[in-house]
């Protein structure tokens, strides 16, 4: 496996982790306490930090699979002859 996918499922298992512990501490009522709020607000920030990661790995995923534009080349440039000023 490689990296990036063990990555995006440790990723994963990290956001459903973090989700259900609040979720379990909610239906518990565990979260009506102080230290209860403070694992509660640990775990969903745990969850948000880790479903950001996420995203950048699909934007960065996607980045890479579509082809990039080609830059337009310039027109040639004419070469026009400069010629001396006449004095008479």
């Amino acid at each position: 496996m490689s990296d990036r996918g063990f990555l995006f499922l440790f990723s994963i298992v990290m956001i459903v982790g973090g989700i259900a512990s609040a979720g379990y501490l909610v239906a518990s009522g565990q979260a009506g306490s102080v230290d209860g709020l403070f694992l509660v607000l640990t775990a969903l920030l745990t969850a948000g930090v880790f479903g950001l990661y996420v995203k950048y790995m699909i934007s960065r995923a996607l980045e890479e699979g579509t082809p990039k534009a080609q830059p337009a080349k310039a027109p040639a440039k004419e070469s026009v002859a400069k010629t001396a000023p006449v004095r008479g």
